[in-house]
């Protein structure tokens, strides 16, 4: 345990007398041993401590690494959940069943410790967490509650959000420890470990992509200062490279959204594909790059503002240029094709061998000129640096071995010399583990050739689809990723273009063939003059396995394949595919293992990686995923460690790491790419931290906490306190004409309504919340009143489901006032969309279309469109008033099926025949107006077709539709005989 761990432990325990207390620390300071620590000093002499769940499973499953802690779920009884309770144990809860045992007093308060929330950030005044706090509080008031977050710059977005999480969970200190905080920075600088900083040049490519990709986000975020909805203060390209951008984005126009152009809103999303497209440049290789980049002109060609931006054009270009290029046959660079006519061969010219091959041929439009596609296949910069490292460290662990400086320490044998390499996701571990296997040029063809083979089966598509259908219907081009081309084009750039598409197709037939090839001859050895190719089943794997893939080009340094091509190709530029470049090329598959082996990849140090005699060894590597979240150097205690993706987070848990272990000789070393975003990024990170920190300094000297803010004397908001005043009214002298005290409103909620703020809310007016699990509604007002309530995403998604006409069918079914509530975010527009959108006619797919189709078919539903949480409860005040309290044990029974069959004067669901009530309506002369009146005066369908013409035309309010319909029921059936 580190000792500034043990500085916060005992400044949280100082003051207030209960412990409670919010902190915040750095990211990367291990909040998860922080709170491992603290679990220890819990005894089960003071009472049962309940940890809420995160919504994230990174922290809860470090802190499970370090300690056994069950956890109560919805699975078990409510009496095994009571014995849980008064076990003075510690448990890891949800919050949703918490709140909602609180609420039916299933949990003895009085045996609670006290509360341990560890995502303090993402609280607010109408969070789950600060409702179960405020009832805690108000039946026990001497546990304690202690909240943690290490996402300080989340803790400084909207107005004091420190100050105001603070009051919604009672609490009155707040501890901040930020990296320069004196105990933390002079234990993390009294050891540091041996770091080698290497700043690795990016290609040419590499640096006018990233330039084109900044010049055109400078240019978006021109047009956003434009639109003067946005504070210019935050339109930054350095704003631009974190997440956190969108949210500052979206938080300040989500009010105006529905008034928003297009333009502006397209915009908003052109931000975030830029930041991708500057992360993933520098993530993964070139071929991933350019996939991405064809996924992208095929989904967003036609709405995207970045597209058409100035230096866009580069972006495409450069990536290309990544991968592959055109030229002459006689190498020299294509400027103008000329346009005579004639028949050429396809060549095909190896790296490996120099023999040309015929492999089929067709006119051409180009009789001089020979198109030959001259493969590039550019490795990323890093792949070789970080084989040298390997090499290097091999090479001083055997000068060590030999001069015997090997460390023979306690628990220093097995893990000295172990090598870590952290990388941002599991497929850039994959791609690493496959480089340092194979090298560079065999996984770069690899990936090559998955990339022409999608393009060969995508034609192959394309193909069937026009046999098919030879008239091409409206819309397909865009469905099926291929680019409408325009018919006015230049003459030349279109004759170009089709030379170079039908080069990549031959050069992707030439793939397929020969993987076709190696699948008939399997099983014979592989024979190196046929040029080799992959295994099985690669045109349909996502995830290369270097068993079943036989070396190809892999002994020169630049494999190079020439294809001079027919024209007779038809055009596939794009895949359909629209996926991250992660999931384009394969998956590193971390499921179903232990934890050192699920998430880890051990290398072996079998080096046939460069594919010649003389390529020095390396150590044995272990590659580890940074979003994975586990607690690696704990498990791992490597020795070396080298950081490929640079994380601010990772470089922090380091620096505890070697100061946990002060006499572990530690060397780090960090791959940053040359004055690129990378190294922007990461130390912006640094700068937004420790301002955000600054920022929440000079809050805590400027805040004003109220004396009861620790909850001893709770306001009227809470309904416990609301039973106590009208107590105490009841006693004081009465006024003249002083109305009597009002009743206390109770509203019964669904279980599954939990997951949202509005009990909350209700419960801050003062009303009681009984949660029950309903078959009919989410809220029951009174006897009368039920209502459905929908936010806008639930909306949408129950009309395209057809769920939501079947929970109205069975509001109007069992309540006389079936109401529809539709809330809409207080934050964000109070509008479904902006007024131009909405059309003249009804169409399927308009919402209002839908909403109006509703309310026609059932008249009776009441529809309410509510502002925001608060709004709601303002109406459900005003809609109770005047009515009964509505019955518990009436509403869990209405729609629920019974086992003993019909009962008498109750409402579950065998009292109504809904297919007979359907059957009536359907009669002639039944209308909306008098089916009612009919069943009411008879008892089934039988007994209506034998009821006389007088009685039908006192029921149905008329002779003519009584006549109607005894002559619809007397009417002979014609028979075949």
């Amino acid at each position: 345990m580190v000792q500034f761990h043990e500085h916060i432990i005992t400044e949280l325990l100082e003051e207030p007398s209960n412990g409670s207390g919010l902190v915040i620390l750095s990211s990367g300071l291990f909040l998860s041993k922080l709170i491992s620590s603290l679990l220890l000093l819990h005894s089960p002499s003071q009472g049962t401590l309940l940890i809420l769940s995160p919504t994230s499973s990174a922290v809860k499953s470090q802190i499970l690494h370090h300690h056994h802690i069950a956890e109560i779920t919805a699975e078990l009884p409510s009496h095994q959940r009571y014995s849980l309770y008064t076990s003075g144990s510690i448990f890891f809860i949800t919050a949703r069943i918490l709140i909602v045992d609180l609420l039916t007093s299933k949990i003895p308060t009085s045996s609670i410790a006290g509360l341990v929330i560890l995502t303090a950030h993402s609280l607010s005044e109408t969070s789950t967490e600060a409702f179960i706090v405020r009832i805690l509080r108000s039946l026990n008031r001497e546990a304690y509650v202690r909240a943690f977050s290490d996402k300080p710059h989340a803790m400084v977005s909207g107005f004091a959000k420190a100050e105001r999480t603070m009051k919604c969970l009672y609490i009155k200190r707040l501890h901040l420890w930020p990296r320069f905080q004196v105990y933390v920075s002079q234990e993390l600088e009294r050891d540091p470990p041996e770091v080698v900083d290497i700043r690795v040049p990016m290609t040419k490519h590499m640096v006018g992509i990233q330039t084109a990709i900044i010049e055109v986000m400078d240019a978006c975020l021109k047009e956003m200062r434009k639109t003067n909805k946005v504070d210019v203060e935050d339109l930054t390209v350095e704003n631009g490279l974190f997440k956190s951008f969108d949210e500052i984005i979206r938080r300040q126009l989500d009010p105006i959204w529905h008034t928003l152009g297009k333009k502006t809103k397209q915009l908003v999303s052109d931000l975030k594909t830029l930041r991708k497209l500057l992360d993933y440049l520098v993530r993964y290789d070139a071929v991933t790059f350019l996939k991405y980049l064809d996924t992208l002109r095929v989904s967003e060609s036609f709405r995207s503002v970045w597209i058409f931006a100035e230096s866009s054009y580069k972006i495409f270009e450069y990536a290309k240029k990544r991968v592959y290029r055109f030229v002459k046959a006689d190498g020299t660079e294509i400027s103008t094709p000329s346009k005579s006519s004639t028949s050429k061969k396809r060549k095909v010219k190896k790296a490996d061998d120099n023999d040309d091959k015929e492999v089929g041929g067709s006119s051409s439009t180009n009789a001089n000129v020979t198109i030959v596609l001259d493969e590039v296949l550019e490795e990323a910069p890093k792949w070789k640096v970080l084989r040298e490292i390997l090499e290097e460290i091999e090479e001083e662990s055997q000068k060590r071995a030999l001069s015997g400086e090997q460390l023979c320490g306690e628990g220093e044998e097995d893990d000295n010399g172990i090598v870590l390499v952290a990388c941002k996701d599991d497929r850039s571990c994959m791609q690493l583990e496959e480089c340092i296997t194979n090298g560079p040029q065999k996984v770069m063809r690899e990936e090559w050739e998955k990339y022409l083979l999608n393009k060969v089966e995508l034609r192959d598509l394309q193909t069937r689809f026009k046999k098919k259908k030879p008239k091409v219907l409206k819309g397909f081009g865009i469905l099926d990723g291929v680019i409408p081309v325009a018919p006015v084009q230049n003459v030349e750039t279109s004759s170009i273009n089709k030379q170079e598409r039908d080069a990549l197709m031959a050069a992707a037939s030439e793939i397929k063939n020969r993987v076709k090839k190696d699948d008939v001859v399997g099983d014979e050895p592989h024979d190196s003059s046929k040029g080799g190719g992959k295994g099985k089943g690669k045109a349909r794997s996502k995830k290369p396995s270097p068993a079943k893939h036989k070396s190809h080009g892999n002994k020169d340094n630049k494999s190079t394949t020439k294809v001079a091509l027919d024209e007779s190709g038809i055009e596939k530029d794009n895949p359909t595919d629209r996926v991250d470049p992660a999931i384009a090329g394969g998956f590193f598959n971390c499921q179903g293992a232990s934890v050192d082996k699920g998430v880890l990849r051990k290398h072996n140090p079998v080096d046939k990686s460069m594919g010649s005699e003389n390529a020095k060894p390396i150590p044995p590597v272990h590659f580890y995923a940074l979003e994975s979240g586990l607690p690696i150097l704990d498990i791992l205690k490597p020795s070396v460690i080298i950081v490929y993706h640079p994380d601010m987070t990772f470089v922090r848990e380091i620096e505890v790491y070697k100061a946990e272990n002060p006499s572990k000789k530690l060397k780090v070393y960090f791959l940053f790419y040359e004055d690129s975003t990378e190294v922007q990024k990461f130390e912006a990170s640094i700068r937004r931290e420790n301002g955000a920190f600054e920022s929440l300094i000079r809050q805590k000297s400027l805040m004003m906490i109220p004396v009861d803010q620790d909850g001893q004397c709770l306001g009227l908001n809470s309904s416990v306190e609301a039973q106590g005043t009208s107590s105490q009214n009841s006693i004081t002298r009465k006024a003249g004409g002083r109305r009597d005290v009002e009743k206390e409103m109770q509203i019964i909620v669904d279980m599954r309504e939990f997951m949202s703020s509005l009990p909350n809310v209700l419960h801050q007016k003062g009303m009681r919340i009984i949660p029950v699990t309903l078959e009919v509604g989410d809220y029951i007002l009174s006897p009368l009143i039920c209502v459905e309530r929908k936010s806008i995403s639930d909306l949408f998604m129950s009309f395209t489901s057809g769920r939501l006409y079947h929970q109205v069918e069975t509001m109007v079914r069992y309540y006389r006032i079936p109401i529809l509530l539709i809330e809409f975010s207080q934050d964000k527009s109070f509008s479904f969309q902006s007024a131009g959108d909405i059309g003249d006619d009804v169409t399927p797919n308009n919402i209002i279309s839908k909403l109006s189709l509703l309310v026609l078919h059932f008249p009776r539903l009441r529809v309410i469109w509510s502002r925001s949480l608060h709004a709601t409860a303002e109406i459900f005040a005003s809609l109770k008033a005047n009515q009964d309290e509505p019955d518990e044990a009436k509403a869990m029974r209405v729609g629920v099926p019974s086992e003993e069959g019909i009962i008498d004067n109750d409402v579950r669901a065998e009292n109504y025949n809904t297919t007979a009530v359907e059957f009536l309506r359907r009669l002639p002369g039944v209308t909306d107006s008098n089916y009612r009146t009919i069943m009411d005066g008879c008892k089934s369908l039988a007994e209506l077709a034998l009821l006389p013409l007088e009685r039908l035309s006192e029921l149905m309010g008329g002779q003519k539709a009584a006549r109607t319909l005894r002559e619809f029921l007397d009417a002979k059936y014609p028979t075949l005989l």
